[in-house]
């Protein structure tokens, strides 16, 4: 990245900040995407779904009834197939994927889940992370105001489905924080105007 391209990138984000009026809201989402939000736009973390991720169709399940578990303790969960630590929140795993240990993980939960606004909410999900076609019609069926599901293909018949370009020959919604190949710089993430989308409250 040369200097004029960080200038550039530096301002763009910028001009979204200028542009966002929503600056409360408590983004629930199943991986970083909304992590990166909140760091974009400089905001308090007021959802306890930083630095982690949920296989997708857990997400939805948690989505489903998402007070409840809100309500559940998370004990931990040894997932040889991860190097981070994991837990279980009732019958979900949750891969806590930018945290040393359990214990700061659960620390972090516990004190971001007490600033949820429930009148503030906001929904992110892809169709990665083993997201079957069920788990899309059971996310678009959920009874959030503002809800966004990233998708790899065009998906017309998901109301909630935002087709981002790039995946087609993958199985699924890639890692949507990687850089675009182009002079400016733009995360695949920058393809969804999130700004307007917080903005909708």
């Amino acid at each position: 990245m040369n200097l004029l391209q960080r200038i550039e990138w530096r301002l763009y984000k910028e001009i979204k900040r200028l542009r966002l009026k929503n600056k409360n809201a408590t983004i629930i989402s199943s991986n970083c995407n909304g992590t990166f939000i909140y760091y974009d736009m400089r905001l308090r973390f007021l959802s306890p779904t930083i630095n982690l991720s949920f296989d997708m169709n857990d997400y939805v399940r948690f989505l489903e009834n998402l007070r409840w578990y809100m309500e559940q303790p998370i004990t931990p969960y040894p997932d040889d197939r991860f190097a981070y630590p994991c837990g279980m929140l009732g019958d979900i795993e949750i891969r806590f994927n930018h945290y040393k240990t359990f214990d700061e993980a659960i620390a972090k939960w516990e004190e971001r889940k007490r600033r949820i606004d429930w009148d503030n909410l906001f929904i992110l999900g892809i169709d990665g992370d083993n997201c079957t076609y069920e788990s899309l019609r059971r996310f678009d069926a959920l009874p959030y105001k503002n809800k966004v599901i990233f998708t790899h293909i065009p998906r017309p018949e998901i109301k909630s489905a935002f087709y981002i370009p790039g995946f087609e020959n993958e199985s699924g919604m890639g890692v949507a924080l990687n850089f675009k190949d182009q002079f400016l710089v733009r995360r695949y993430l920058d393809d969804f105007d999130y700004v307007s989308f917080l903005n909708r409250r």
